[in-house]
Formats: structure tokens, C-alpha cells, sequence
């Protein structure tokens, strides 16, 4: 099933995007009086009838409204960008069709990319919900310097994936419904960063016993979550 995203939905008539009705009218040859079905990135979903179409503005009105099944968990994820922008991407869909609530970009000692392109990225995680049908589409915050997000005010129970040693819980033990994991680069987290992040109570954990790719870290973390609470 084809969905469409289009955030602040409304009774009476809606619009979608450039970007989205040129897919809507070009590319899968939609008319006026098909039906379409939408989601609004905060967990409902949409069946509509389109009113009027040009090549880059559709309009419709819905008929249908339902929730999605939501999650009995939240988290989030706090990343170091991977050097390769692909590699990063595939977290980011990744994460998004197993199920995530927010994602910082941070910015460490060892980080390989200083620059975030989170327009892209965004789109990457709107295409990855619509595909994996999950309803809420993740938050992306903007790239944050290591040290201020640990400054902020943080309600989750907070984690430090590190592979430095120390003893260190399994995540599967230790992960809450409303968890913080941050995941560092490629070269790890720097000791400092280490001392820093428990020094403002983040728990070690481990996420298995291999040396994991930043991204691959990532998703673990997502897909641990899942199957702890996925029948909850």
C-alpha cells in the first residue's frame, strides 16, 4: 500500500505537498476521485478522496481516520554520523522501520563528520515511515555537541554504549520503557567523554560482545527495544 505524508491534517480540505503530488499525479497516475491513503507523521493514518490534482498541488478530503498500533516504549538515540553519508542513511531507515522516537546527531572528540545534512535526512526517515507503516514518523534534532546534550534535561533512563573496559550491563537487562542510548563513532567515545557521561548518571551497557559499527551499534539498540517489548 502507497501512503502519502502529510503532517497537520484537518477537516474539510487538505493539500499535499510539492514533492508529493508529483508522485501522487505523475509517477503513480492518480485522478481526481481516486482514493489515497495518508499518515501524518503522529501515529494515524488516512483514507481520503482526491478533489482536485495539478501537476504540484493535490488536494483531497479524508473519509477515514484510524490509529496506529503504538509502541509501549520510547526511545531515543543519540549518534555520532558516520564518515560514509550511506552508511549513516541506512541507520536512519533502519531505525525508523524497526521503531525509534528520537535521533540526535552528536558531535564527539573521534567524530569522522562534522557537517549534517538533516533535510536529507529527514526525508530518508518520511520515506522510511510511510514504507514501514509505523504512523510516527521519529524526531530528528539537529547535530549537538557532545557536552550540551549532556547538559540538557534529560527524563529517560540514559545509557553509554562504549567499548572501552569497565564493567558494563547487557542492554537487554538494563533498557527501560522511556530509554536514552548514546552511540559514539567510529573510534569510540574519548575517555573523557566516557568520565563525562557518567558523571551525569549515564549507565554503561554493552550491546553484545563484537566491536559493531557505529551504525550497526544503532540499530541493535533499536531492534533490543523491539523484541523486549514488542509484545507488551
Amino acid at each position: 500500500m502507497q501512503f502519502f505524508y502529510c503532517p497537520e491534517i484537518v477537516n474539510g480540505a487538505n493539500s499535499l505537498n510539492n514533492e508529493e503530488s508529483i508522485h501522487c499525479i505523475k509517477v503513480l497516475r492518480k485522478n481526481v476521485g481516486d482514493t489515497i491513503s495518508l499518515i501524518d507523521g503522529i501515529g494515524f493514518f488516512y483514507k481520503a478522496i482526491i478533489l482536485t490534482s495539478s501537476q504540484k498541488k493535490v488536494q483531497f478530503k479524508v473519509q477515514k481516520k484510524w490509529a496506529s498500533k503504538f509502541r509501549s516504549y520510547s526511545l531515543h538515540i543519540a549518534i555520532a554520523p558516520t564518515k560514509s553519508n550511506d552508511r549513516f542513511e541506512w541507520f536512519l531507515e533502519k531505525a525508523a522501520e524497526i521503531g525509534v522516537d528520537e535521533i540526535t546527531p552528536i558531535l564527539c572528540d573521534h567524530s569522522e563528520r562534522k557537517f549534517f545534512k538533516i533535510k536529507r535526512m529527514k526525508k530518508i526517515l518520511i520515506s522510511a515511515t510511510k514504507q514501514s507503516m509505523n504512523g510516527k514518523l521519529p524526531l530528528l534534532h539537529p547535530q549537538t555537541r557532545f557536552e550540551d546534550f549532556l547538559k540538557q534535561n534529560h527524563s529517560d533512563d540514559c545509557f553509554i554504549a562504549h567499548c572501552s573496559s569497565g564493567t558494563k550491563m547487557s542492554l537487554t537487562s538494563q533498557a527501560t520503557t522511556n530509554s536514552l542510548i548514546l552511540i559514539g563513532p567510529e573510534g569510540d567515545f574519548s575517555n573523557n567523554e566516557i568520565e563525562q557521561a557518567l558523571s551525569y548518571n549515564f549507565k554503561p551497557i554493552r550491546l553484545g560482545y563484537s566491536r559493531l559499527r557505529t551504525e550497526t551499534a544503532g540499530i541493535v539498540a533499536c531492534h533490543t527495544l523491539s523484541l523486549k517489548y514488542e509484545n507488551c
